[in-house]
């Protein structure tokens, strides 16, 4: 993967998969850090799951034998003086149960990959799993984007959010707020 928004993606998509029904995605940036967060309300892992996370031939998952999301993730932050934190309860040790994945990445570096297309991955996020409670926060220094399925349902009642029209209001509201912040 050559974006992060990709990695967002996926790391997002296994809280999914973790049966998750509050899904937080956080994009901070502050001086040259650039710091992204997914949260959720999960199963969670057990410590055991926590502990092989960094090992490529590790995966929960049926479909493939390996994992390289979380190492090349790390990798990838490494490589500009950043890191990976990931911490879990997993719903067998308590009822407030999920995951957090964090990563830092320095932008100014050599290093550094482009963020990618964060209202395509919002989009897709919704329109795979319009059920789930996302909410996503963009904050940079000129201003923040956000939104929140709660909010929009709120508003729209029983109409399903992966509705054609409904994604492209979403994705249509997200980018006038880029433009908002990029021409502040």
């Amino acid at each position: 993967m050559e974006e992060l928004s990709l990695y967002v993606l996926d790391i997002t998509m296994n809280s999914v998969r973790a049966g998750a029904t509050e899904i937080s995605v956080e994009l901070r940036e502050h001086g040259r850090w650039l710091d992204f967060t997914v949260s959720d309300n999960g199963c969670g892992m057990t410590e055991e799951q926590l502990s092989r996370l960094e090992n490529p031939f590790f995966t929960t998952r049926k479909t493939r034998k390996v994992g390289l999301g979380i190492p090349f993730l790390k990798m990838l932050a490494e490589m500009t003086e950043g890191y990976v934190k990931i911490s879990s309860v997993h719903e067998s040790v308590s009822a407030d149960h999920g995951t957090v994945t964090m990563a830092r990445f320095g932008k100014d570096h050599i290093d550094f990959i482009p963020l990618g297309d964060m209202v395509e991955t919002v989009k897709t996020l919704i329109q795979g799993s319009p059920d789930i409670n996302f909410v996503f926060r963009h904050i940079t220094e000129r201003g923040e984007v956000m939104l929140s399925c709660a909010e929009i349902r709120a508003v729209l009642g029983d109409i399903p959010l992966n509705q054609p029209e409904i994604l492209l209001w979403i994705g249509e509201n997200l980018k006038e707020q880029y433009e908002a912040i990029n021409n502040a």
